[in-house]
């Protein structure tokens, strides 16, 4: 059984929302099936994603990809203030090209092994007026008002793309992180195929099963088996995406029996593969 669970839903490209809480509120691990960027305003919190740990300032902004384990720790009962954007994958895809691809802040993220970024002065720059603009959009019902929407949209991802291209963006790399932890979930992430025992990673990490269990699950809110399911299912269902047959999927993805798939698919996202 997972200790967590993937929250949230987008049944369109984008969507956007601008909360404020005024108490204080725990917030359990969890992941998305698509992209997502916290636009951080104010509050006292923590966001934890994938075994990295990081102390936000304002304005930062956090950038967290499909299927990465994540959640906010409130530290107090200070407003916390954010604007968050669900991005589908799908239209992430439909905008990749030779000469540009707007994922590339997410490719950068994870190239610099860093999932916050801060850029001087945001609050006055134009990608924040853009976001501004793009939330206020939402409202409008004037002529042509989803057309507008989605172009500020794409400005505002464009604003976003180029300042990480041009490397305008001071990656946040101060996060506190258990070292061996990270190594595991490196490890994972790059042999989620292989057939991975809690064994062959305590051999191969020159640690004891006992704090590998315990420390994983401290610093990730996962055991290892539930991590691992949970990567080859989100792992499997962009490859049924991308056209592959289910059944290939489900071995391609290191499961070896396809009911067990079949099941563990449909309670993670609500429906068998198969209607995918």
């Amino acid at each position: 059984m997972a200790e967590y669970e993937k929250q949230g839903y987008l049944n369109q490209d984008f969507r956007l929302f601008h909360l404020t809480d005024e108490k204080q509120r725990d917030f359990s691990y969890h992941y998305h099936d698509f992209s997502k960027i916290v636009i951080f305003i104010r509050g006292d919190v923590t966001y934890c994603v994938e075994g990295k740990s990081y102390e936000l300032s304002p304005y930062d902004l956090v950038l967290v990809n499909t299927g990465e384990v994540h959640r906010p720790i409130v530290h107090s009962s200070r407003t916390y203030e954010r604007i968050i954007v669900y991005i589908s994958p799908d239209f992430l895809r439909s905008y990749k090209q030779a000469d540009y691809d707007l994922g590339l802040c997410f490719i950068k993220s994870a190239h610099e092994k860093s999932n916050v970024l801060r850029i001087p002065s945001l609050k006055k720059s134009k990608l924040y007026q853009v976001c501004r603009e793009l939330e206020a959009s939402f409202l409008d019902t004037d002529y042509a008002n989803e057309l507008y929407r989605n172009i500020l949209f794409l400005e505002f991802m464009i604003l976003l793309n180029r300042a990480a291209a041009h490397n305008t963006l001071d990656f946040h790399v101060t996060a506190d992180a258990n070292d061996k932890i990270l190594s595991v979930l490196a490890y994972l992430n790059e042999h989620l195929t292989d057939d991975i025992s809690i064994d062959k990673l305590s051999e191969l990490f020159f640690t004891s099963k006992y704090y590998l269990m315990h420390s994983f699950k401290a610093e990730t809110g996962y055991t290892i088996g539930s991590y691992l399911s949970t990567k080859r299912l989100i792992h499997a269902k962009e490859l049924i995406r991308g056209g592959m047959p289910v059944t290939q999927a489900c071995y391609e993805c290191g499961f070896k029996n396809y009911s067990t798939f079949s099941r563990a698919y449909k309670k993670n996202f609500g429906v068998p593969p198969t209607k995918q």
